[in-house]
């Protein structure tokens, strides 16, 4: 027994020796940054919790008591609300990240992230679309230097930009590569261009499939093509996401049509600023929730989005029926000039029909038609004016109005008043509706400050708290947030953002609830929301201290199907 005990001394004395020799023990490096004292809303739903958030190397790298952790900055949200920056789930930035890629619009709501491509995307491109678009370039001084998602993408990733951005292939983009502006059908052939698009976008990094099935040339394509295209992005982990055919008269069977697309192309939908558009139809939205709810029930992957305002944003040539839409814009410019096709628009568009989005149908009147951006610099005097005011100054009745308008400015943008406020606040309230700007990136300076945008273009996230959450209780401020951050990120498959858990990418806000708010109206846009403290992407201030900072941390964010 003596040897043993011996012998055990000596291997305890060994080892004490060694550890009292070795180096110290590595510690993990300090914090990028770290967050204290702030309530944190993690972006589920759940209630607000205390505790210090760190930050190192763009992540969320630990969440608790980290008082005593060192870092190379200290942030205190004394109180404030901590959580996910927000995503926007239809955002249309692809031109004007060009133009300023901080966006300053986006990030003064808490925007960390947007998704875009409203079925005409940025790319594919080829020189017939160039050449149609080509006035939408020259308005933004853009010289388009790419043809595919790929180089598009890493144009943005040279360039730098202020927020993360992620697009759909637009089905009305592969259409016009393949059939142009016309009013026909693929051949089988066609079709199979169409999908092979598709398939190279999908590799490139896009997210999914979409289309806007009210703006020329998307009606033109049926229900049989659109199944076809999704399907193929399907295979790619894409899914559909949809302007529907029908916002008004249609609206139940254009919701019909969008669950046969995601269910015969194996794909979730995603229905884009969900609404219920024209005064006849005020009061329907307890129909479409029902429709909704019953095919989620009978397990279509089918969910929402709204932006929450009782206006609209479009083409002022959405007006005019889509036959006159055939052949693209020129042919649209020459047919307005001509007096029988002319009488022949009139005619469709004092008539009502379900077969099309008849949007003069649906206005109370014209002064419910507000000129937004324009692109022939003569008419820069009349944004802001209501078709009526501008019918006063012309001495024409309203829909001539209209016609001149479009013929001096074929893609001008106009808000309609068009939707009722009951209809509005329920479809926000569904469990599966999350929230969207429908607006492009912007600023109150240069080019884009010139520009006159529907309000929501600065103010739509700011507004769901300070309308629906303090003023009209519609909504939990955590829900509110849900909406904006883990149920987008579910929806899109971005497994890395969306929620403050450990592990994700440090996308994050921090505001006080009680007074952030938006400052746009319809009268005086260009005016950024007020309450960001700070905004955070990838880790890094994009707002500090309530102003923007210029860094430009955003990344591309690539679908499941992208091959490097």
């Amino acid at each position: 027994m003596k040897s043993h005990r011996i012998h055990f001394s000596l291997l305890w004395a060994t080892f004490v020796a060694l550890v009292l020799s070795a180096p110290a023990q590595q510690t993990a490096p300090p914090f990028d940054l770290i967050i204290t004292n702030g309530h944190i809303i993690d972006g589920t739903g759940s209630p607000w919790y205390s505790g210090d958030l760190g930050i190192r190397g763009g992540k969320v790298a630990a969440i608790g008591n980290l008082s005593a952790a060192p870092r190379k900055r200290t942030i205190d949200a004394a109180g404030k609300v901590v959580a996910p920056g927000f995503i926007d789930m239809l955002g249309q930035s692809e031109l004007t990240i060009l133009v300023d890629p901080r966006l300053p619009s986006k990030i003064y709501q808490g925007i960390t992230t947007e998704i875009t491509g409203e079925g005409g995307s940025i790319a594919p491109l080829n020189d017939a679309i160039i050449a149609a678009d080509r006035t939408g370039y020259e308005h933004y001084k853009i010289t388009p230097d790419w043809r595919t998602f790929r180089q598009y993408f890493e144009r943005l990733e040279k360039q730098g930009m202020g927020i993360n951005l992620a697009s759909y292939v637009g089905a009305t983009q592969v259409r016009r590569m393949v059939l142009g502006d016309n009013d026909v059908q693929p051949t089988a052939e066609q079709l199979d261009q169409m999908k092979a698009l598709v398939r190279d976008a999908m590799k490139d990094g896009a997210v999914g499939v979409s289309t806007s099935l009210e703006y020329a040339p998307a009606p033109y394509a049926k229900t049989d093509e659109l199944i076809a295209l999704a399907a193929e992005s399907g295979k790619f982990g894409g899914i559909y996401a949809t302007h529907m055919r029908n916002e008004s008269d249609s609206v139940l069977e254009a919701i019909d049509e969008a669950v046969r697309i995601g269910r015969e192309a194996h794909v979730p939908v995603e229905i884009w600023h969900i609404k219920v558009a024209g005064k006849n139809n005020w009061g329907r939205m307890p129909d479409v929730v029902a429709k909704i709810n019953k095919a989620r029930a009978n397990g279509a992957d089918v969910t929402a989005d709204t932006y929450a305002y009782t206006a609209w944003f479009n083409d002022l040539s959405a007006f005019i029926p889509q036959w006159a839409h055939d052949g693209g814009t020129t042919k649209l410019v020459e047919r307005l000039k001509d007096p029988a096709m002319r009488r022949r628009i009139r005619n469709d568009m004092l008539t009502p029909s379900k077969d099309w989005d008849n949007e003069w149908q649906e206005i109370p009147d014209p002064s419910a038609i507000m000129i937004g951006v324009v692109q022939n610099p003569k008419m820069l005097p009349l944004e802001g004016k209501r078709l009526s005011e501008i019918a006063q100054l012309w001495n024409k009745d309203p829909m001539d109005t209209l016609f001149d308008f479009l013929i001096e400015d074929p893609s001008a943008g106009v808000a309609v008043f068009g939707m009722s406020q009951p209809d509005v606040t329920l479809a926000l309230q569904q469990p599966w509706v999350s929230i969207d700007n429908d607006s492009s990136g912007t600023s109150p300076e240069g080019i884009l400050g010139q520009e006159h945008p529907h309000p929501r273009a600065y103010g739509t996230f700011p507004r769901i708290f300070r309308k629906y959450v303090r003023e009209d209780k519609a909504l939990t401020l955590e829900d509110a947030i849900r909406k904006m951050t883990a149920l987008p990120a579910q929806r899109l498959r971005l497994t890395d953002r969306g929620a403050l858990k450990q592990g994700m990418c440090a996308d994050l806000v921090v505001f006080d609830p009680a007074t952030i708010r938006d400052v746009a109206t319809f009268d005086n846009p260009n005016q950024l929301s007020e309450g960001m403290e700070y905004v955070l992407v990838n880790g890094v201030p994009v707002i500090d201290q309530g102003k923007m900072t210029g860094a430009l941390p955003g990344k591309v964010l690539r679908g499941a199907g992208y091959v490097p």
